[in-house]
């Protein structure tokens, strides 16, 4: 998670990371580590752009309302109990509160302050039968709430006797102090101003946890989010037994994830498919809401195994849960919905290189610079100024890297002529050597430049030699 993590923030910066979701994939001890058990996983969510992202609300279902009552009868209907204390610290906001039953002094949780304005909260407290004062009492914050005649941890007794007469009847007070009045100040939370849906942040294990409004680190229990025992029956029971496959996630966790952070028209690519789990929990989802999400799923498989599960095993399970096919012929209720699948079939070799339009070498350049260089050498911002010809990113340490293409194309050599325009472009950038140059020859030689041969640079980054092709010739689409 740590290295995972790092690459990501490098990636889509570090404050767009909205969520670490810690996944309890196994309901018992595993006895794979000498020292701690490793029953978790760990779930990195990015957005593009934190500020546009948006993460949906689950649906509520009736063991979401469980802590909802109605004790005293309060005509808002029901209602739990909420917490007086904000995370964040107000000054203005840290005072001492006096209970009108016990005349305990109560500040606010830790390190943070009231939440509701004082002239409010002083209201609400009137309300349990006494006057209320504000006073300051030497203790260095603001100054307490007392009931009026008190001093610390002492009221008088006529105030107690309304408290507790006040208690004994409908509709407690916003502020109350728990059934029998000996707790900390609390309010209400009533149900029916509460979003319709759950946020998706809280310790899912624990139905009755109250659900935070601030998107961190949570955990997911494998009761809402399923195990990994969990995805190879639901795998098994679509395809059969005998598919090799020791771990996959469960539906209830992709579907989840999809849920919350793709809308219901939106695009979902997963470019590991593995037994297509993401394709599956997307028509799942479509059936169960009505949505109209859609899948992009790309799986290698290892060819060199002989290994084609792409097409054996993710087609069959996406196409038998469509049609609700199962093994020895039984049948189940059809999630519906379409695919197309498709094999790649062009080769990534020296041609197909040389044949990419200039923006999509670009892509490639940038792309496997960062694969090949992330440990040991900054990774590429592109630049997008169409002034320059040959000028296509720089890295962070100021130096720029240079395409040479000729208008109209293809992939141009590096010469004189061509070297004095990647000079100029250099000093209209404010950019010094040495100059990262790719090209398909290199005609002329400078000691400010640092020569790429177009291929072979290329195909070496991406582990591939000019001979090497991406598929096998005997694959038919």
């Amino acid at each position: 998670m740590f290295r995972l993590g790092q690459a990501l923030d490098e990636i889509f910066g570090e404050k767009n990371r909205l969520a670490i979701i810690n996944w309890q994939k196994s309901a018992a001890p595993r006895p794979d580590n000498n020292h701690v058990s490793t029953s978790t996983e760990y779930v990195l969510v990015y957005a593009k752009d934190a500020a546009l992202a948006e993460s949906r609300s689950l649906a509520r279902t009736a063991s979401d309302n469980t802590r909802y009552g109605n004790p005293d009868n309060d005509p808002n209907d029901l209602w739990r109990e909420g917490n007086l204390t904000a995370r964040s610290y107000s000054a203005k906001d840290d005072y001492a509160i006096q209970s009108p039953f016990t005349g305990e002094l109560h500040y606010p949780a830790g390190e943070g302050a009231w939440r509701h304005p004082k002239r409010n909260i002083k209201s609400w407290l009137g309300q349990w039968g006494s006057d209320v004062i504000e006073k300051d009492i030497g203790d260095g914050k603001g100054k307490a709430l007392l009931i009026k005649g008190g001093k610390a941890n002492d009221i008088p007794a006529g105030a107690r006797k309304s408290a507790f007469k006040r208690l004994e009847q409908d509709n407690w007070p916003f502020i109350w102090f728990g059934r029998d009045g000996k707790g900390r100040p609390r309010t209400k939370t009533y149900l029916n101003q509460i979003k319709k849906g759950k946020v998706p942040v809280s310790y899912w294990a624990d139905e009755l946890f109250t659900p935070d409004v601030r998107l961190d680190a949570a955990s997911w229990d494998y009761s809402e989010s399923g195990r990994s025992s969990d995805g190879v029956s639901e795998l098994s029971a679509l395809v059969g037994e005998g598919h090799g496959f020791v771990t996959v996630k469960p539906l209830k966790l992709i579907s989840k994830i999809i849920q919350i952070w793709c809308p219901p028209n939106g695009l979902v690519l997963d470019p590991f498919a593995g037994s297509g789990t993401t394709g599956h929990a997307v028509l799942w989802l479509n059936q169960e809401e009505g949505s109209n999400r859609r899948f992009i799923l790309m799986e290698q498989g290892a060819p060199e195994n002989g290994d084609k599960y792409a097409r054996t095993l993710t087609w069959q399970r996406l196409h038998n849960a469509i049609t609700g096919d199962r093994p020895d012929g039984e049948k189940a209720e059809p999630l519906g919905g379409g695919f197309e699948y498709r094999l790649l079939t062009k080769a990534i070799d020296a041609r197909a290189v040389l044949s990419m339009q200039r923006d999509e070498l670009i892509d490639v350049v940038l792309t496997s610079h960062w694969e090949t260089h992330r440990r040991s050498a900054p990774s590429l911002r592109r630049i997008e100024d169409e002034s320059y010809q040959y000028l296509i990113g720089q890295d962070e340490n100021m130096e720029g890297y240079f395409l040479i293409w000729d208008n109209g194309g293809p992939v141009g050599s590096l010469s004189l002529d061509t070297y004095k325009r990647v000079a100029q472009e250099a000093k209209k950038a404010s950019i010094e050597p040495p100059f990262h140059v790719y090209a398909r020859y290199e005609l002329f030689q400078s000691p400010n430049v640092r020569f790429w041969k177009i291929p072979d640079k290329i195909l070496a980054d991406l582990g591939l030699t000019e001979h090497d092709e991406f598929n096998n010739e005997d694959e038919i689409s």
